[in-house]
């Protein structure tokens, strides 16, 4: 997955001392031709500012830049979603906002030295990161509270089961979370510790080390997949070599949660929000790390145990928001539960798929995405005709 963060277009900023705390999103989508097949995005590239090609040729990646209010994340990635869709329509193509494509076969890449080097390393498994579109959500480091942020986030990994939005792999149903199962466990089997979700961690200096650990595992399987040393050092970084799903990001000085699938941008806008408001409680209140019950309070955040975390993001992948346990844990975690539909949800009671069945399915989701985004234009000019 691409590892460029929203803040491409403006500098990220270092702490949240002195206003908000910024924001961003990068979200990839699916590109479909008029009958449903999966393409390259073309022309799209070029409709709007933040928008760039991904690793694979069907997918397509929009993002925001920094943003100190979710109205203005809102406004910002609804404009950039409009200007891509009603090129697409020019151009007779869609954006499906599925995590996995619906489809049965192999998913070209764009053939950079970077991916070669990961199909060489992982080896025939990297066919599952192929099948797999994801968010990204940003979060603005706190000064002095990095590492809090991180944890944090880490324990808020089981909301991926808020938006879960694809059952599938292929034409096949595989779990609720069907991407998080593929990108996570599958793809990375044999280097479990570069795709799966990390402990808590001590400190930034421990942090630092897990990253270095990681990449030099990185290179040495590299080395011995025949790669050249000098190459694999030049296309990865310690940062950029580790896809664990909650990173401490130092280039763009956030914390990154990459944990969620593609979704609709009404569904991400939600809960990046719900995310940064969460994290903000650091501010103002103690971290407590183990204790019991795990939740959000006036004057404290209390942390389940890693165990606790990592069974409770089983069951979100399984299950979704059917898990009780799930759903509870999010709620005193500080989610809105009850305003999430995931997509996965609708799905998953239709079996097995044909190729003309997927196809439509595209079709169908694309155009749930393109009534998402003018939804939300009526909305905009109903408000401006308030203030005439």
């Amino acid at each position: 997955m691409s590892d460029a963060a929203g803040a491409d277009e403006s500098d990220g900023g270092s702490t949240a001392d002195t206003g908000p705390m910024r924001r961003s999103v990068e979200v990839e989508y699916w590109v479909i031709d008029e009958d449903g097949r999966l393409t390259e995005p073309g022309g799209l590239v070029d409709a709007s500012a933040g928008v760039e090609r991904e690793f694979v040729e069907p997918l397509l990646e929009i993002k925001t830049t920094p943003c100190e209010s979710t109205a203005e994340l809102r406004e910002e990635l609804f404009d950039r979603m409009g200007r891509v869709l009603r090129r697409a329509d020019e151009l007779g193509k869609g954006l499906v906002p599925l995590a996995t494509p619906l489809y049965d076969g192999e998913i070209p890449d764009l053939g950079s030295e970077r991916a070669r080097i990961q199909d060489r390393v992982v080896g025939d498994r990297f066919e599952y990161v192929r099948h797999c579109a994801g968010t990204h959500v940003h979060v603005e480091q706190l000064s002095g509270r990095e590492i809090d942020q991180l944890n944090v986030l880490t324990a808020l990994d089981p909301a991926i089961a808020l938006v879960n939005s694809s059952p599938y792999f292929g034409h096949e149903p595989l779990a609720a979370g069907a991407r998080t199962s593929l990108y996570r466990w599958m793809a990375y089997e044999h280097l479990p510790r570069q795709g799966k979700l990390w402990p808590y961690a001590d400190d930034t200096e421990e942090w630092a080390k897990r990253l270095e650990r990681r990449y030099e595992a990185f290179v040495t399987e590299g080395v011995v997949a025949g790669c050249d040393r000098d190459a694999v050092e030049a296309c990865f970084t310690p940062e950029s070599a580790a896809w664990t799903p909650v990173k401490l990001r130092a280039e763009f000085e956030t914390v990154e949660w990459r944990s969620a699938d593609a979704a609709l941008p009404s569904q991400v806008v939600r809960l990046a929000d719900e995310l940064v408001r969460i994290v903000e409680r650091l501010e103002d209140a103690e971290l407590r790390v183990g204790g019991e019950p795990a939740g959000v309070e006036d004057e404290t955040v209390v942390l389940p145990t890693f165990k606790t975390v990592r069974n409770l993001v089983e069951e979100a992948v399984r299950d979704g928001l059917a898990s009780d346990a799930v759903g509870s844990y999010l709620e005193r975690m500080g989610f809105d539960v009850d305003a999430y539909e995931p997509l996965s949800a609708e799905l998953r009671g239709s079996g097995a798929l044909t190729e003309a069945e997927a196809r439509q399915m595209r079709i169908d989701y694309a155009d749930r995405l393109d009534g998402d985004v003018r939804r939300r234009g009526r909305a905009r000019s109903d408000q401006a005709v308030g203030r005439d």
